[in-house]
């Protein structure tokens, strides 16, 4: 596989469908509060770290009552609850590592998730065997478009970013692959496939079970 030395995933939306389950779960969370998000405010920060959304949202509505960080640690335990209880695998994803995996090709998560959502999940799907490592957004600064998420995952795998290949599904997780120098090949899950963002992407799939390892030797 010329110039590629490591696979990135991104995890929620990518591997898992589980964009809609946070939705359910920070609408669970938040509407008995009084605040007025909607599944459509809840995609325009999907990708994002939910400390980072649950501050956003406080300065948008504010609410009496939970903290922030009190918020943060209800929306991820229902979050997780639904992942643990509902989530399989997206079409693709196993054949996809297993393929790279028989090339010698190492490979990661990287993720805005905390790291015992991530830890579920890898669990949940059996795919310890196909990771080097998992990289959690939120030990970052920046959360996604930021790239830093990637940078530090490139670094942990003894990557070059230019030699990385990084899966996303998400117009901020593609933007940040590409600050990161890094090949992109964007999966839009719950995003209009026609987002600008996606045009920074050096293939655009329906679903991994249209990745072709071939396209890349």
């Amino acid at each position: 596989m010329t110039g590629i030395q490591a696979a990135i995933f991104d995890m929620d939306g990518l591997l898992i469908d589980s964009e809609p389950l946070w939705q359910d779960a920070e609408l669970a969370c938040f509407r008995p509060l009084g605040v007025p998000i909607t599944r459509e405010i809840c995609r325009e920060s999907a990708g994002r770290r939910i400390d980072e959304v649950v501050r956003l949202w406080h300065d948008r509505f504010g609410w009496d009552g939970p903290s922030c960080k009190d918020m943060v640690e209800r929306v991820l335990a229902e979050v997780t609850r639904l992942i643990m209880e509902r989530c399989e695998a997206l079409p693709g994803v196993h054949a996809t590592m297993n393929d790279l995996k028989n090339r010698g090709i190492p490979m990661a998560i990287a993720s805005s998730s905390p790291p015992a959502l991530i830890e579920a999940v890898v669990e949940k799907l059996a795919l310890r065997e196909y990771l080097q490592l998992t990289h959690s957004g939120i030990h970052e600064k920046h959360s996604k478009p930021d790239p830093a998420v990637f940078l530090t995952t490139a670094r942990k795998l003894g990557a070059a970013p230019e030699n990385c290949l990084v899966f996303e599904d998400a117009p901020a997780g593609v933007t940040a692959a590409h600050r990161a120098r890094m090949r992109v090949v964007a999966v839009p899950s719950v995003f209009d496939p026609t987002d600008p963002a996606f045009r920074q992407a050096d293939q655009v799939l329906e679903s991994l079970r249209e990745f072709t390892l071939e396209d890349w030797l």
